[in-house]
C-alpha cells in the first residue's frame, strides 16, 4: 500500500468527520472502508478518533460539541490544506477576505491549525504539521483521493485560492481542475441551486467498485444522493450521506 510521509504545501492533507454519533459512525465507516478506529481522550468524556487503514492514518472523527449542535452545524466532513506556516497562511487569508473562525493554535505536538471560510462561505482547515503529517496512506480503496469545491462563483474562488495556496487551474466548460505542484489534486464546480446547499468543500474516497460500495453504504444505513454515474474517460462516482447526515463521495477510476 502506498504510504505517505509528507504533504506538499497547498495539498489536501487531512479529512475530519464531525458527527452526532461516534459509535454509529465507527460502525458505518468500518463496514464501508475497513477503517479501524483508534480513540484518544479529548476533554471530559470526549474522544478524537483516528481511522486507520493498514495501520496508517486515513481520516479522523470527533463527536460534535453541544455548542456546535446548538448552532445548527450539521454532521460534516472537513478538508484540510497543508501549509508550512499556519500563521502566515491565516494572515494572508484575512487580507484576501477570508473569515477565520478558529486559530491558529497548536494541537499538542501534532501540528498547528486554523479553521477558515472563504468569502462565499465554504469552510476548510489549515494544517501545519509537526509530529503528525495528516493522511498517511493513499492510492488504495478507502483512502482520500480528490477534493472538490462547490462555489457560487468559481472564477472568484479560483482567483482567491490561487493567491492563498499557489494553485493553478485547468478550466473546462463545466469543471475547473485544481493543480498543485504540477499535479491535479481536486476541482471546482458551480453550485447547483437544486442541491439547496451553501458553498462547500467535499472529499472523494477511492473504491474498487463504485456500484458495490454504494450498495454497501446503503445497506449500512447511508443515503444515496446522486449516482452512481460515469465521468467520461475518468471514472464512476456517487454522492452519499452517512447515517448521521455527513456527505462524501465514492470514486472508482476508469479501468479499475
Amino acid at each position: 500500500m502506498p504510504n505517505l510521509d509528507s504533504h506538499a504545501p497547498g495539498s489536501f492533507c487531512w479529512m475530519e468527520l464531525a458527527t452526532t454519533d461516534a459509535t454509529a459512525a465507527k460502525k458505518f465507516y468500518n463496514g464501508l472502508f475497513g477503517w479501524t478506529p483508534d480513540d484518544t481522550p479529548m476533554g471530559p468524556g470526549g474522544f478524537y478518533t483516528l481511522f486507520k487503514l493498514d495501520g496508517r492514518d486515513a481520516a479522523a472523527m470527533y463527536e460534535q460539541m453541544p455548542d456546535q449542535r446548538a448552532q445548527g452545524i450539521p454532521p460534516n466532513w472537513m478538508i484540510y490544506m497543508a501549509t508550512e506556516n499556519a500563521d502566515s497562511t491565516v494572515a494572508q487569508a484575512k487580507a484576501l477576505g477570508f473569515t477565520v473562525y478558529a486559530g491558529p493554535f497548536d494541537v499538542m505536538d501534532k501540528g498547528r491549525m486554523a479553521i477558515v471560510a472563504d468569502p462565499q462561505g465554504a469552510t476548510f482547515g489549515v494544517w501545519q504539521p509537526m509530529s503528525h503529517i495528516g493522511i498517511g496512506i493513499a492510492g488504495v480503496p478507502g483512502t482520500f483521493c480528490w477534493g472538490e469545491l462547490a462555489a457560487a462563483d468559481v472564477a472568484a474562488a479560483a482567483d482567491l485560492y490561487g493567491k492563498l495556496f499557489g494553485w493553478t487551474f485547468k478550466p473546462s466548460p463545466d469543471y475547473t481542475e485544481i493543480v498543485n505542484g504540477g499535479s491535479s489534486i481536486g476541482g471546482m464546480m458551480a453550485l447547483n441551486p437544486e442541491w439547496k446547499a451553501p458553498p462547500h468543500w467535499g472529499g472523494y474516497f477511492l473504491v474498487a467498485n463504485c456500484d458495490a460500495s454504494t450498495d454497501k453504504a446503503k445497506s449500512l444505513g447511508g443515503t444515496l444522493l446522486m449516482g452512481p454515474m460515469d465521468i467520461p474517460s475518468t471514472g464512476r462516482f456517487s454522492v452519499v450521506n452517512d447515517p448521521q447526515g455527513a456527505t462524501f463521495m465514492l470514486f472508482q477510476p476508469a479501468g479499475a
